[in-house]
């Protein structure tokens, strides 16, 4: 997401960046390139207008001119115009209501709401170890209940298979009283989407919002449909007291204008982000770090919380033990590593947050890193025998080539893997020892690939 937005920012930025006095001209000149890259972005008219004013009557102030540094000075207002831009501050689901309390999502056909819904509960039962159920409301859509009814089981959450009726509004109330008797946390309901906004879709789920009176009321709406999706929250929020928006489909979306729009357009804070179709591809909004994340200055913090979710604490503290009894790093444990990375969005998906690495290439990556796809690699991996991942000296040429072909790639592929383990595996057994992580950090500084300095 916002990866040509990111890029044509980031070159008119260097450029102001290394200026050592700033003027109105040269001001005019870079606000001007920041014009149109957001509406390349296809951010909406009013809100472009709206921030290159604001950011032009900060540049031209004391603020930037008088700055010891105006430079970087100009590139702080620009973040912190972004930041206002979409919302200032995260805003978190407020659940705080006699149990059940309701999530009523709302959105057109094709956007996500099912999807979404599985997400949030699997987020909701992991993190805030909610007992949660889901229901459908909507009598539109051939095997919509049987699409959340499955997903309900994939994420651990309990379909209300009871809930029904012959209308929405009677299928939300039986939801609410099943859910009642059954002693759960939270409902998430689902309702039913169309092409295009009617009269008839409005009517029917504002009956259902009366019926369930709902503590949150979620607008789900495609990212790539860009300024479409601010036009159609706001719509959306006139018929109902929407309560926040999650924008979907956000890892296919290079543009980011739905991001930078929806907040300014409609008052309504974007929530999650869904990127992907996997039940743990979601992710809670914050407007700074995706301020960052747009002008390549990465997100750590996002970065670490998403390890601590997704990293497996069991595996990591096994592979700990057995380094310290002095076994070696073997295949099957840089396996297990990169499974890890993948869970995390692979190696594009962790540099993304990383300082100055978020608009390589895939080549580039691999090429900045010494690492290839985690998933070709995995492949490679299992390609091997058993043996072969416990004593990977024993692959000679003859090995290398069935295993290459195995995993649908090259020798040159497998030889490649081969030297990463070797590297790891000195890695490890130098982190292993006492005072080991320390010296090879110190070791490492000056070392990185750019934007990655210690």
């Amino acid at each position: 997401m916002f990866d040509s937005l990111s890029e044509r920012l980031g070159k008119t930025l260097k450029q102001i960046r290394g200026q050592g006095r700033l003027t109105e001209d040269n001001i005019r000149d870079a606000l001007r390139e920041v014009r149109m890259a957001l509406l390349e972005a296809d951010v909406a008219l009013p809100v472009v207008k709206q921030f290159i004013e604001r950011t032009r009557e900060r540049a031209l102030g004391r603020e930037v001119v008088g700055s010891v540094s105006p430079g970087q000075a100009l590139v702080k207002v620009v973040q912190d115009e972004l930041v206002a831009v979409m919302g200032g501050e995260s805003a978190e689901l407020d659940l705080r209501a006699q149990p059940p309390a309701v999530v009523l999502v709302a959105g057109l056909q094709g956007a996500g709401k099912t999807t979404t819904i599985a997400k949030l509960a699997r987020r909701l039962r992991e993190r805030e170890r909610k007992r949660v159920a889901v229901a459908s409301a909507d009598i539109h859509r051939p095997a919509a209940r049987d699409q959340l009814a499955t997903l309900a089981r994939e994420v651990g959450a309990d379909y209300l298979a009871g809930a029904h009726a012959d209308s929405a509004e009677a299928i939300g109330r039986a939801a609410l009283d099943e859910a009642r008797r059954g002693g759960y946390d939270i409902v998430l309901l689902d309702t039913a989407g169309r092409l295009a906004i009617d009269e008839a879709m409005m009517a029917e789920i504002r009956a259902v919002h009366a019926a369930v009176s709902p503590v949150e009321t979620l607008f789900v709406v495609d990212s790539l449909s860009g300024q479409d999706a601010a036009r159609t929250a706001q719509a959306f929020d006139e018929a109902l007291p929407l309560t926040g928006v999650v924008l979907t489909k956000t890892d296919g979306d290079a543009r980011g204008g739905a991001a930078l729009s929806v907040r300014m357009v409609t008052g309504k804070p974007i929530k999650f982000l869904g990127a992907g179709e996997k039940t743990d591809a979601l992710e809670a909004f914050h407007p700074d770090r995706v301020a960052s994340r747009i002008l390549g200055m990465g997100d750590v913090v996002s970065l670490v919380e998403e390890a601590e979710q997704q990293v497996d604490a069991d595996k990591a503290e096994k592979l700990q033990r057995k380094l310290k009894k002095g076994k070696s790093f073997d295949l099957a444990d840089l396996r297990d590593q990169l499974e890890e990375m993948n869970k995390m969005g692979g190696l594009a998906g962790v540099m993304d947050k990383l300082p100055g690495m978020g608009n390589m290439s895939q080549s580039a990556l691999e090429k900045a890193t010494g690492m290839a796809n985690p998933r070709r690699q995995i492949a490679i991996i299992n390609s091997m025998t058993p043996k072969e991942r416990r004593w990977p000296q024993t692959i000679n040429g003859s090995r290398k080539r069935r295993i290459a072909q195995g995993a649908g790639t090259t020798v040159q592929d497998v030889n490649r893997l081969l030297k990463q383990h070797t590297q790891m595996s000195k890695m490890m057994k130098k982190m292993s020892k006492k005072g080991g992580a320390e010296k090879m950090m110190r070791g490492m500084k000056g070392r990185m690939p750019p934007g990655m300095g210690l």
